[in-house]
């Protein structure tokens, strides 16, 4: 069921638009608002409990700019998600703000803004995130400068400063993000750090990129039992793809350096922290249809290594086989199985890691 309150929200503001589709609710003396969202209904069937059940969600979204001269325009955007499988009277604690930034635009020198925004260090692993029933496994928000988090100072330059089309840089630095001793969560924490990302995509739609972040470790994360006093977090990913002719096939490799986190059991106690070094790999292929149809078939795989007390063990690995069906711009529908290929032992088990295979079924309207 719809909540109440995004709906209180949205209603007037797709009036206020005039028309249900518009996405411009406001343009006036060099002041401009746009409104997007997406209605995801989800349902997805697995023997995992976590995997299970009606994963459908909202998010609505406000995009803004302002004219302060020729070459300097101030934006912003907010957007914020509500989980859409709830009952009115249960706490709706995966409702949460995705993104909320504000910033300058330099005409062809580029954009710096600050806020909860994209770290530089997903970029390249944006490629190859494009499976119908979604996924969060290697770039999970709140993880440093690889998903969605929070205290960005971000710069990006499109096109070389106008000089190269298709070569775009970014510059990131993030502050500190450190909880109390009482609600500590090293899951989400970081210190200061930096990263940066660069990407070429030529006129025949080959492209090629490449993320680097670097960050402290908090002092929660180095007491940690898996991982235990390593100063830094690093993490380096390279991705290629060709996006032409209606063929989409993107690949994409990566490390990480005490940044990729989990949570297992040694002998009796539990323990969490960060896997020392992680390799992980992703590939995709998709064709688009002229008549809608989108099939896509992905391989990922992330694999640790030197975990203390474990080793070597693979942290998730699968195959995806899936198709989108677009209706027209704002409504497609999609059906994807994920043929999970980890083997349940003690690790699994423990770390309450799935090995058990998904299907999910979805209606996607977008306006």
């Amino acid at each position: 069921m719809i909540h109440r309150k995004i709906l209180a929200v949205m209603i007037p503001a797709l009036l206020s638009s005039g028309y249900v589709n518009a996405a411009e609710i406001y343009n006036k003396d060099g002041n401009k608002v746009d409104l997007y969202g997406t209605i995801n209904l989800k349902h997805q069937c697995s023997k995992n409990t976590d995997d299970d059940g009606d994963k459908s969600h909202i998010r609505l979204g406000f995009r803004g700019e302002t004219q302060i001269s020729d070459l300097l325009t101030g934006y912003g955007q907010l957007e914020y998600s509500v989980q859409d499988n709830m009952s009115e009277k249960e706490s709706n604690s995966g409702s949460q703000p995705h993104v909320g930034f504000a910033g300058f635009k330099f005409s062809d020198y580029g954009t710096l803004d600050y806020g909860r925004n994209y770290g530089v260090g997903h970029d390249p692993l944006a490629w190859t995130n494009s499976l119908p029933m979604g996924r969060n496994d290697s770039a999970h928000a709140n993880n440093g400068m690889i998903g969605r988090s929070n205290d960005l100072v971000t710069y990006r330059n499109s096109n070389l400063f106008g000089l190269l089309d298709g070569l775009d840089f970014a510059l990131q630095y993030q502050g500190k993000n450190n909880t109390d001793k009482t609600t500590k969560d090293i899951k989400t924490e970081n210190g200061r750090g930096f990263g940066s990302s660069i990407s070429y995509t030529t006129p025949m739609g080959i492209g090629v990129s490449a993320a680097y972040t670097s960050a402290n470790r908090t002092e929660n994360q180095k007491s940690a039992y898996l991982g235990l006093g390593h100063d830094t977090a690093e993490t380096w990913a390279a991705a290629i793809k060709y996006d032409a002719n209606n063929i989409y096939l993107a690949t994409m490799y990566g490390e990480t350096h005490n940044n990729a986190y989990i949570k297992n059991q040694v002998d009796t106690k539990i323990v969490e922290g960060v896997v020392n070094k992680e390799q992980k790999f992703e590939a995709v292929a998709q064709y688009q249809f002229d008549f809608g149809l989108r099939p896509s078939l992905s391989y990922i795989q992330s694999i640790g290594k030197q975990i203390t007390h474990f080793n070597h063990k693979e942290l998730y690995k699968y195959i995806d086989v899936g198709t989108y069906y677009k209706f027209n711009t704002n409504l497609l529908t999609y059906i994807d199985y994920k043929i999970n290929l980890l083997e349940k032992n003690n690790f699994t088990s423990n770390g309450n890691i799935s090995t058990d295979n998904t299907i999910g079924l979805g209606l996607i309207y977008k306006f």
